[in-house]
């Protein structure tokens, strides 16, 4: 059989494909999403649920191929955060308020403003999630009693201060199994799933040496169900809405940015191409679903995604099968699960956040000692010490900021003067005994916006216009001009033409040229003050000045300065005319009195 769409070409063998991959990787589920549950502050069961209904739909709808979704570990201190103000009910309903946003996104075709997000942003909130994550397992791995969760990182750091004479040797020996088992497997057998090897491993040690001494998740949470849910649509009201809506936007953002991060390496990795608003749609139908089954928020797992395609996977299939063996999994082996250590957990997610934190790339974009650098680590420490939305408004808002700053400062403008030996203007023509005292030339390159307008103020002083009889502005580098540039284009042009002088503008591109015509700053201008080239703006510019203020000039800036110094032209004769007259230009139809190349 043949598919179409994300199945185009499929076939049994690629059926037994998916089956390997999605059974491989709906083992690794499992402990993931208990563990994941366990840290968000609920029932180790709901991780379960998110992965096989989240799983499952995003496969169905989303735009990626290989993407497997359900809760991941980017979504913790979040989903805490709002567990703890609001409640698991409110948690659910902002899951699903959160699933609207993004279908939202994806119907508006958002999808590539997310990609506009900052790298040093990404990088900086994922590495202080992993820092929360992991600090957040120090209880567990030790086996403190009688800690209370806070949502502030201190107050949870000193919690374990507090409560460290309650150490359990138990718990560490615990705690040490699972951890070398996930590390030994993850070099030497990194196809096996070390993190559900480490569950068992250590859940049997645990019973047989030492049966009772830890905290396992029946004594914390009860027994785990072998069943979903039944379907329960939630209490939504508007008070309830309008409350939630800044925690469901957070989600939404959050829940964006992994999905296509790890749809971005899916592609990487296999040469595929995603749609980015439809992942969005999908993964905005999925967390929909999950509430109304007791599931938390969900998103692309990026681990999981990438064991999926190294396992062979071919299409959304092996995301489907992934959710329907976490499925048949909790339903035979769900009274087992009650056995597992809390301290056999800890080493999972420590493990994953050792893997989310983005070290390498950490370290080198604060090597760069730039700016980036700057975002990167304010981002990273509001991230652990306020709160994830904190840290990416002022992320954002900084990087923003900076980004203005350092376009601006590609902003130039210098003042030219021909080159004889190149027919080409150069800034260092321009010196003070070298200098038109009635003519100021200037080549302005770079995009002239906001950021960058006060070079333009201070390198074109209001007074040049006073002390100039032309200004010549050459814009042919100028690709962008934005209202507040124009804004003070025109002051410049009402100074000199208050002063009696004329503004010349030569090589002018489409953006700005468009802008000057809306804004009706062209016509003030003058149409036949634009030219093409430098050349032709020079001609016009020397049969505009005073030719007897050029009588005794000592300065020589252009070749026709010669003939323009001597008595030789009389104040109101035509200039063209009287170089032809004199023999200092040959006739002809074409001849200009400057010929600068730009």
């Amino acid at each position: 059989m043949t598919g179409w769409g994300r199945f185009k070409g499929y076939n049994m063998a690629s059926l037994r494909k998916d089956i390997v991959s999605g059974t491989i990787v709906g083992i690794i589920a499992i402990p993931l999403g208990m563990a994941f549950a366990i840290a968000s502050g609920v029932k180790p069961e709901y991780g379960i649920y998110t992965t096989i209904i989240a799983g499952i739909l995003i496969s169905l709808f989303g735009g990626s191929k290989f993407q497997i979704g359900g809760p991941t570990g980017a979504f913790i201190p979040i989903l805490f955060a709002i567990g703890m103000q609001y409640g698991y009910e409110n948690l659910l309903i902002a899951g699903m308020m959160a699933g609207v946003l993004l279908v939202l996104m994806g119907v508006f075709k958002l999808g590539v403003l997310i990609k506009f997000i900052p790298r040093p942003v990404t990088i900086g909130f994922t590495a202080g999630i992993a820092v929360i994550i992991f600090t957040g397992q120090i209880g567990n791995f030790l086996g403190l009693t009688g800690m209370e969760r806070h949502e502030a990182f201190i107050d949870n750091m000193k919690e374990i201060g507090a409560h460290i004479s309650t150490i359990n040797i138990y718990s560490i020996i615990t705690a040490v199994v699972s951890l070398v088992a996930i590390l030994v497997l993850k070099k030497y057998a990194p196809k096996v799933p070390g993190s559900l090897v480490g569950l068992v491993l250590a859940t049997v040690v645990a019973t047989l040496f030492f049966k009772g001494e830890v905290a396992t998740i029946g004594s914390a949470y009860g027994a785990i169900p072998s069943e979903l849910p039944k379907f329960q649509f939630p209490d939504i009201t508007w008070e309830r809405v309008t409350q939630l809506i800044q925690p469901a936007f957070v989600i939404a953002m959050l829940g964006a940015i992994e999905s296509l991060l790890s749809a971005v390496v899916a592609d990487g990795m296999t040469g595929e191409k995603h749609d980015s608003n439809r992942e969005l749609i999908g993964q905005g139908i999925a967390n929909i679903a999950a509430p109304m089954f007791g599931g938390i928020a969900a998103t692309g797992a990026i681990a999981r995604t990438a064991t999926n395609i190294k396992s062979g996977a071919v299409s959304p299939m092996s995301g489907i099968i992934h959710g329907i063996v976490v499925f048949l999994i909790l339903l035979l082996f769900a009274p087992y699960a009650s056995n597992i250590p809390l301290a056999a957990m800890a080493p999972v997610l420590m493990v994953v956040a050792w893997n989310m934190s983005e070290r390498k790339e950490f370290a080198r974009l604060f090597k760069t000692k730039t700016g980036d650098s700057l975002v990167l680590v304010i981002t990273f420490l509001l991230t652990v010490f306020t709160d994830l939305t904190l840290a990416v408004e002022v992320g954002l808002v900084l990087a923003a900021i900076l980004f203005v700053k350092q376009m601006g400062d590609t902003h130039n403008v210098s003042k030219v003067l021909p080159d004889p030996e190149t027919v080409k203007v150069k800034p260092h023509m321009v010196s003070e005994h070298h200098d038109c005292p009635q003519i100021g030339i200037y080549t302005m390159e770079g995009p002239l916006f906001f950021g960058a307008a006060y070079r333009f103020d201070d390198t074109i002083p209001l007074s040049a216009a006073e002390e100039n009889k032309v200004i010549l502005l050459r814009m042919g580098k100028v690709p962008f001009m934005d209202t507040t540039a124009e804004l003070m284009l025109e002051t410049l042009v009402e100074k000199v033409h208050s002063a009696g002088g004329k503004l010349l503008i030569s090589g002018i591109q489409s953006q700005p040229l468009s802008l000057l015509q809306r804004t009706g700053l062209y016509e003030k201008i003058g149409e036949s003050h634009f030219y093409d080239h430098t050349g032709e703006a020079i001609n016009e510019a020397l049969t505009s000045i005073q030719y007897g203020t050029c009588y005794g000039c000592q300065h020589a800036a252009f070749r026709e300065c010669s003939v323009l110094c001597s008595k030789e032209i009389k104040e109101g004769q035509d200039l063209k005319d009287s170089l032809l007259h004199l023999g200092k230009i040959k006739h002809s139809p074409a001849a200009h009195l400057s010929t600068p190349a730009e």
